[in-house]
């Protein structure tokens, strides 16, 4: 499917005031400066009276702060915000943003999240925060998605970035879990590693825990993986496994944060 792009805005001349405060178009813009672009400019599309899935992660917590900010300054009204992790939880109820869930909600009209990978049908590698079960569930339930990245993570293809495509499974026998993800992708040059996390006790690393109490499998790939509903599904059949982060056909829009301006990509 071609996807065209629909908007090239200049941070310099065509960014809000409240961008470009945080943005100086005279300096080298840092990584956290675009992402907080990308955020801002994904809150416009916040109506007041919507039902919002908050992401979690670098970028969407950018997100989440202005869409605080526009609620204290009355900007913004009756939003109800679904978040997608227990860090986004704390997070959006500190800045006193009203929360529910999906069993209240099971229709929500946006959510606003960042993304690891963007490859160019606008699928995406989400999940190397931990938070992959939850945002597909919140993020599968919304009529808009928006995802705000910076231009780093745009990928030819998904795993083109060489780094973590997440798999949460279940602990018991994770190894085998493990073994079986490897074996799915030995022609890709799969590697499958646990993740840790920073805690050791007797100095022996520890798993890393997701909200939900399960672990995380991260998969390495040398090569592309092929079609990827081929790929997910293969993932899904296997017993031992809970979801991937694997992000098929979701996001409505992408919204890219670079140097030069800001780009929106639209299904």
């Amino acid at each position: 499917m071609a996807v065209a792009y629909k908007q090239l805005i200049s941070t310099a001349e065509k960014m809000e005031t409240s961008l470009a405060s945080h943005s100086p178009p005279s300096l080298i813009l840092t990584q956290d400066e675009l992402k907080k672009i990308a955020a801002y400019k994904a809150v416009e599309f916040v109506e007041s009276g919507m039902v919002l899935g908050l992401g979690t992660g670098s970028t969407a917590c950018h997100a989440v702060d202005r869409i605080g900010e526009l609620l204290r300054q009355g900007k913004l009204k009756n939003v109800i915000g679904v978040p997608t992790s227990k860090k986004t939880h704390e997070q959006a109820q500190s800045l006193g943003i009203p929360l529910s869930d999906l069993d209240s909600h099971p229709v929500l009209d946006l959510a606003i999240d960042g993304a690891d990978e963007v490859d160019t049908e606008m699928n995406l590698v989400k999940g190397r925060g931990g938070s992959l079960l939850r945002e597909k569930m919140v993020e599968g339930a919304c009529k808009k998605f928006v995802v705000i990245v910076d231009e780093s993570k745009l990928v030819p293809y998904i795993g083109g970035s060489g780094l973590a495509m997440p798999v949460e499974v279940v602990p018991f026998c994770w190894k085998f879990t493990a073994k079986r993800l490897k074996d799915l992708f030995e022609d890709c040059g799969c590697v499958a590693k646990l993740r840790t996390c920073c805690e050791k006790i007797n100095r022996k690393e520890q798993p890393f825990v997701t909200d939900n109490g399960n672990y995380i499998v991260d998969l390495y790939f040398k090569k592309d993986i092929g079609d990827l509903k081929i790929a997910s599904d293969s993932i899904l059949r296997l017993a031992g496994v809970v979801e991937h982060g694997m992000f098929l056909d979701m996001a409505t829009t992408v919204i890219v944060a670079g140097e030069l301006g800001v780009t929106i990509k639209n299904k």
